[in-house]
């Protein structure tokens, strides 16, 4: 899929948030102007909204979800695979409102509705679920993990696929999550570290998965890393389609435009075309589809 060395191919934004009251659509149209061709479409917690306070809520939220991704696969004739979870946010904000164990009581329950949605093939991945990426109490952060463990076993129960949000501390996160995934019975690469540094090498991500965020000098790294790597690895914008928080993330022509970069400096860096080829092949093929379906 190179063409005078120019990747031609396929191009898959792996986590990618929307909202009908924002950009929805035109931020889809502008990926795909741009050469996107498919998108994981992450579910999106109403932070600055009233958060489900029972399982009917994230029952309604979570049919909102899949129906916007009707709606773009309709309006683009795209790819585009879901992935449902209760963000580790809206536990921790909830503690403070339910208290700890109503709070993780509903975050388990909405798990379950999410593993029951992907069993039934109308959504594809466990995400984004994880723990908090910021500081808390020593309480909450042992419940977080207490709770984390049991989501993960619950996933590999159901053989689901986890897009994990947790906090970036480099190479000691992927080592924790990783011992966390052996003790719950979830095979590595089925743990997806979301928003994760680019550094795909084995020893830095102790063999999980990740959606790596290609802001600026991600390629390089990239291109530097790929060759030590043992598991499947995509690239994200965790575009967040919010007018409130511009530039807090990446935009939707991100991903392209970092495929072609990284195409280029993987020829550059003595790379035969062949092995470029059949690296972004896995990247938004093959690992997809081995990990999602898609």
């Amino acid at each position: 899929m190179l063409e005078d060395g120019k990747w031609i191919g396929p191009i898959l934004d792996q986590h990618m948030h929307l909202d009908r009251s924002n950009r929805f659509l035109d931020a889809v149209s502008e990926f795909v102007r741009a050469g996107g061709t498919g998108i994981m479409l992450v579910h999106k917690p109403s932070f600055y909204g009233s958060l489900p306070e029972d399982i009917e809520g994230y029952r309604a939220a979570y049919s909102d979800t899949i129906s916007m991704a009707e709606e773009v696969r309709s309006a683009h004739q795209m790819d585009v695979a879901v992935a449902l979870g209760p963000h580790p946010v809206s536990w921790e904000k909830q503690i403070k409102s339910l208290g700890i164990e109503r709070s993780s009581e509903l975050h388990l329950e909405a798990v379950g509705l999410a593993l029951e949605k992907i069993e039934s093939g109308e959504a594809h991945c466990l995400g984004e679920v994880g723990r908090p990426h910021y500081e808390v109490d020593e309480q909450t952060w042992g419940a977080a993990n207490e709770m984390l463990g049991e989501i993960l076993s619950m996933a590999s129960s159901s053989g689901a696929p986890v897009q994990l949000h947790v906090e970036d501390n480099g190479e000691q996160t992927c080592r924790e999550l990783s011992q966390i995934c052996r003790s719950s019975g979830l095979p590595l690469e089925r743990a997806i570290r979301h928003y994760a540094p680019a550094d795909v090498s084995s020893e830095f991500t102790h063999g999980l998965s990740a959606t790596v965020s290609v802001g600026r000098g991600s390629v390089e790294t990239l291109a530097s890393t790929a060759r030590n790597s043992s598991a499947p690895w995509g690239m994200e914008t965790d575009f967040l389609d919010d007018p409130r928080r511009p530039g807090a993330v990446l935009g939707p022509k991100t991903i392209p435009k970092r495929t072609r970069e990284l195409c280029s400096a993987l020829l550059s860096g003595g790379w035969e075309e062949e092995d470029v080829e059949s690296l972004l092949t896995d990247v938004h093929v093959n690992w997809p589809r081995s990990l999602y379906g898609i």
